[in-house]
């Protein structure tokens, strides 16, 4: 079975494809009914790689289309301009991006870590436009440019502050500022999560920490990971886990909010 994801708009779109290897032989046969059924796909893009490197990206094989593979994706009335294979972006995440702007409260300050194209802070800042403001670091120059574009395309120059370098050399100025921060980097987010901390106001606030892990293991990792944080500020926590998107066979991607 072929499974693949669709990022751009009904003008334009790039389809992200995963072909088995018994199927490779089939690639171009694959990619032609993929652009058939989706008349707005311009380019299939075959994954050649996992994701690797501080910037998160991997290599792709063009398949079949063009090779121009930006596109300007549409999601929940937001225009988010981007490469696919130059930045991180997953459409999977709409619904997950789409909750945590749910639950923002007016006039909050979000620090937004691993910011990527902006997405997360975009979508916040259409759903609850009277936040104060969010700032956005990310270590991608590629993605960095991206997030400056999509703030302009959306009109957010007075909300959304984007920020270019390493998170843990940009918060510092940031500490004690902010009500919420999202970790939105699965695999590496949990060595942040001091930083996220000090960036916090002193009456507390929430903190969103992505994961990936085994099923079976991700209810006693997220205890295992308060009880540290409880232990560390000297005061219990309310959070709770929540199942974001399938990564592997019986291993997800998870989302631990935190109340502190």
């Amino acid at each position: 079975m072929v499974s693949f994801e669709v990022i751009g708009s009904r003008e334009k779109a790039v389809a992200i494809v995963e072909i088995p290897e018994e199927l490779e032989r089939r690639k171009v046969e694959i990619a032609k009914e993929i652009m058939e059924r989706h008349k707005n796909v311009k380019s299939v893009l075959k994954k050649a790689s996992e994701r690797k490197g501080i910037y998160r990206i991997r290599k792709f094989e063009l398949i079949l289309g063009e090779k121009d593979t930006e596109v300007i994706h549409k999601e929940f009335g937001c225009r988010l301009k981007l490469d696919p294979t130059k930045v991180y972006f997953s459409p999977r995440e709409g619904t997950e991006r789409a909750r945590i702007a749910s639950q923002v409260k007016p006039r909050e300050t979000i620090m937004l870590m691993f910011a990527g194209i902006g997405a997360y802070a975009i979508i916040i800042a259409k759903k609850q436009p009277r936040i104060d403001k969010i700032i956005c670091v990310e270590i991608n120059p590629e993605a960095f440019k991206y997030m400056q574009e999509n703030i302009r395309l959306n009109k957010l120059q007075e909300k959304i502050i984007p920020i270019l370098g390493d998170v843990r050399e940009k918060c510092v100025e940031w500490f004690g500022k902010c009500d919420r921060v999202i970790m939105p980097l699965p695999h590496e987010a949990i060595n942040f999560l001091d930083i996220a901390i000090s960036c916090l106001k002193k009456k507390g606030g929430f903190i969103h920490l992505y994961l990936i892990e085994k099923e079976e293991k991700a209810d006693g990792r997220a205890k295992s990971i308060v009880k540290d944080l409880e232990k560390k500020i000297g005061k219990e926590v309310n959070f709770s886990l929540r199942k974001v998107l399938p990564y592997a066979p019986r291993v997800f991607k998870y989302c631990l909010d935190i109340e502190i």
